[in-house]
């Protein structure tokens, strides 16, 4: 059976002032049920992707959906979480529901953090590192990535051309979206100086280079391939895989991004195509370093020459495969709980060719990249318009 996404919806990311985690939520079940063309009364069970780590009061959020309708009263609902790829989990709980013989799934990704205070982000989203080794690490997750960005560099040399070029990149493709959070064009020079308003974060990492604290929510509503047909629009998974690697980064070698690779090996054989095969990627940008290393891990080039996919433009709009036409989460935002479902929804936007000023032209074949922690929550989609 193929699981198959019928509906969607995704509100703005960013500083939403006057929303709440529960206004977030229900508006975007709310507009996915109405996308679908179905009622509350068709949906046989709910699965909410929530990170939150300190982020919201309120906790034991699976029966917020509910608020969107009465009608949802008694559906079966529950909240999955896997760091910054919670919404993809929250995806693949779906379609394992899906599978298992549930008609509808409504999917929900949500999550609020510009409430809290500056330290207590850092504070919080470290607990998606291996607090052992990596509690102490000065600015957070960021540092965390610095460090990673300064082994990277360590290594192959220095890489700060190739990502700013990434940098610029996402942030002009974000200009388009109407979603992201921060639509406006920096530039490569820019991006690539350090500066009053670029300054430093973590190692060799620039606050062009992270990706920003934000606000949002976005839905999906699943089905089965034979009630898919029947409906207004069937974005068909070609490919669902789920890899999780050790926690600690002292247990592998973090330039490898190991479990990046092993999924989309995965769900290139499961799909029964090559990387050559897609149209576009949206990738975990979470730091400009992540999707560089994801060019390697994804086979986009050998280890240590993801700046030359970078810099010859291939990874562009225009290039031979667009990444993160979206913007990724350097431009669009990456509001945890939401990040892995807004992926799904703007990719399968694309290829319904509802996709606005990010339309990627012609485009056939989609694939996502969601991780959680350092490469270690790692989820490959790649999804194929079949209505």
């Amino acid at each position: 059976m193929t699981a198959c996404i019928v509906g969607w919806a995704h509100s703005r990311f960013g500083k939403l002032e006057g929303e709440t985690l529960e206004s977030l939520i229900t508006q975007v079940a709310t507009e996915a049920l109405a996308h679908a063309g179905i009622g509350p009364d068709d949906v046989d069970e709910i699965v909410l992707g929530h990170f939150n780590a300190g982020f919201s009061a309120q906790d034991f959020t699976a029966s917020l959906v509910l608020q969107a309708d009465d009608r949802l009263r008694f559906k079966p609902a529950t909240r999955v979480e896997n760091a910054c790829a919670t919404g993809s989990a929250a995806v693949r709980q779906g379609i394992r529901a899906v599978n298992a013989g549930q008609r509808i799934v409504l999917v929900v990704g949500a999550e609020q953090m510009t409430t809290t205070p500056g330290p207590e982000i850092g504070k919080n989203l470290l607990r998606a590192s291996y607090l052992p080794e990596d509690g102490d690490t000065p600015a957070g997750f960021a540092g965390v990535f610095g460090k990673i960005a300064q082994a990277y560099f360590q290594r192959y040399g220095d890489q700060s051309d190739a990502l700013a070029m990434i940098a610029a990149k996402n942030h002009k493709n974000g200009v388009d979206n109407p979603y992201a959070q921060l639509r406006k064009d920096f530039g490569f020079d820019f991006c690539r100086q350090e500066s009053e308003k670029n300054p430093f974060v973590a190692g060799p990492l620039k606050r062009t280079d992270c990706s920003l604290v934000s606000d949002g929510a976005a839905a999906l509503v699943l089905t089965d391939s034979t009630t898919a047909l029947k409906m207004r629009r069937a974005i068909a998974f070609r490919a669902n895989e789920h890899v999780q690697d050790f926690l600690p980064m002292s247990k592998r070698d973090i330039l490898q991004f190991e479990g990046c690779e092993v999924a989309w090996n995965k769900a290139l054989k499961s799909a029964g195509i090559s990387l050559d095969d897609l149209s576009f990627v949206e990738t975990h940008d979470c730091f400009t370093i992540a999707e560089l290393i994801e060019y390697e891990a994804m086979g986009l080039a050998p280890r240590g020459e993801g700046a030359r996919i970078a810099m010859e433009g291939i990874t562009a709009k225009d290039g031979r495969l667009p990444v993160n036409p979206s913007g990724g989460l350097k431009s669009k935002g990456h509001p945890i709980g939401a990040t892995g479902v807004s992926m799904h929804v703007l990719t399968a936007m694309q290829l319904a060719g509802e996709a606005g000023g990010i339309q990627v032209k012609d485009a056939k074949l989609g694939g996502i990249f969601n991780m959680g922690g350092a490469a270690v929550a790692n989820y490959v989609s790649i999804l194929d318009r079949i209505r």
